[in-house]
């Protein structure tokens, strides 16, 4: 263990690293029932995913811990799995295969920037209040989907939306949400995940939810996924502003939560300087391709890391030891697979309060950084489509630098994403 992550000289132990890999583990462990639950809508496999969901993560996870030796995890991103489901192949009509064949190609294309050095002139091109907004943006959508998960949030012709009836579903929701948001209000470790297996147990008492015929089991097949993808028929015009929002978005999610814990994972040089942050974008540029050959949407690190990290994590060990529960989740399919859609809606609502926090670093007092910021957070939700919300928010930074006479302030790379999000909106 020490030759391999040298625990020594990160002024670490083997047992704190466990520790910290659990903590990790129980923070995230959501995504193993949310993630199914949201791909499953597009007619994939649920067992399969199931299954896919935790060896993505634990593959990503285990690169990371052995290639880049960082605390950091990784999982299926959430709001790349709401855009996957609910922009590419609900909103414009692709087949998962297809969808799959975009995550593949937008990892790809990830991995090229990485290895050439073009992703810091992207980074440096694209304001940070536009890098915000698109976080807040996608925790808006992400909760509006929870509460439509739920049954609270319903379709009503005289108003496009209105409120649902309160029959079990929607309480147990409430409820449910109540309880996460008490237990993340107490810092209780794993909060979330606490909730959703609660808000399970109270559907199996009052009805709602079957009881699994076996607790244990070999995990459900990924044949029915696993190299399904579409790459050629992913190749399309009226996907590349896909393409590019899965990009965008895995960048800057990435970025974002490298950023936010490297300093308390003492992952900062004498410079100043993040250690090793392009091997970490590499592996989570490989998770993303590895990921969608095996059949989900894309896989990114995540934030949740952090409380891995809060309780001393400070390398791979942490990682591996996240990694390795991620596999032994496999065989515990059978309970993996009752849990309802009012357990997981509740999650991706907090999950949403979290991500809407960035609106807080947003200066909304400037008219030209208000409007663009706008666009982007209220088009997502009202048109179902992260990638319409960030085209609509980057074009319109484009007019009002020209309107306001500062074009200078546009970079190459500005002009060009521009051009691609005007594609996005045409072909829609």
């Amino acid at each position: 263990m020490e030759r391999l992550f040298q625990l020594k000289q990160h002024g670490t132990t083997v047992k704190q690293e466990i520790i910290a890999g659990v903590t990790t583990f129980l923070t995230m462990a959501y995504i193993i029932f949310v993630n199914p639950s949201i791909l499953s809508m597009t007619g994939m496999d649920k067992g399969a995913l199931i299954t896919v969901t935790c060896l993505a993560s634990a593959i990503g996870t285990g690169i990371t811990a052995l290639w880049v030796n960082a605390p950091l995890a990784m999982a299926p991103g959430m709001g790349l799995n709401a855009f996957f489901t609910f922009t590419l192949v609900l909103g414009n009509g692709a087949t998962w295969q297809q969808a799959l064949g975009v995550v593949f190609i937008s990892g790809i294309i990830f991995l090229a920037l990485t290895f050439s050095g073009l992703r810091e002139k992207i980074i440096d091109a694209i304001p940070s209040e536009l890098r915000l907004a698109v976080g807040a943006g996608i925790g808006l959508f992400i909760a509006f989907i929870g509460m439509q998960g739920m049954g609270l949030i319903i379709s009503n012709p005289a108003t496009i939306v209105g409120l649902g009836k309160f029959n079990i579903s929607v309480v147990l929701g409430l409820v449910g949400f109540a309880i996460m948001g008490l237990l993340e209000m107490r810092d209780v470790k794993g909060g979330i995940l606490i909730g959703i297996v609660i808000t399970t147990v109270l559907g199996i008492v009052f009805g709602a939810v079957e009881l699994p015929t076996s607790v244990v089991s070999m995990p459900p097949s990924i044949a029915p996924i696993a190299l399904k993808l579409d790459i050629i028929g992913a190749i399309q015009p009226i996907f590349l502003g896909s393409i590019f929002s899965f990009m965008f978005v895995d960048l800057f999610d990435s970025l974002g939560t490298i950023m936010a814990c490297a300093h308390e994972a003492e992952m900062i040089d004498e410079k100043g300087k993040i250690k090793n942050v392009s091997k970490i974008l590499e592996a989570d540029a490989m998770a993303t391709v590895i990921g969608s050959l095996l059949g989900t949407s894309t896989t990114t690190t995540f934030v949740e890391s952090a409380s891995g990290i809060a309780v001393g994590g400070r390398t791979g060990l942490t990682a591996l030891t996240t990694a390795f529960l991620f596999i032994v989740s496999l065989f515990f399919s059978p309970i993996i697979g009752i849990v309802p859609a009012f357990a997981t809606a509740p999650a991706l609502i907090l999950v949403g309060v979290y991500m809407f926090k960035n609106l807080l670093d947003i200066n909304f007092h400037k008219i030209e950084v208000a409007i663009p910021c706008f666009l982007i957070i209220i088009m997502m939700p009202l048109t179902y489509s992260i990638s319409i919300g960030i085209a609509f928010g980057f074009v319109s930074y484009i007019l009002v630098s020209l309107f306001n006479g500062k074009i200078k302030d546009i970079k190459p790379i500005m002009w060009a994403i521009g051009f691609f999000s005007i594609i996005e909106l045409m072909f829609k």
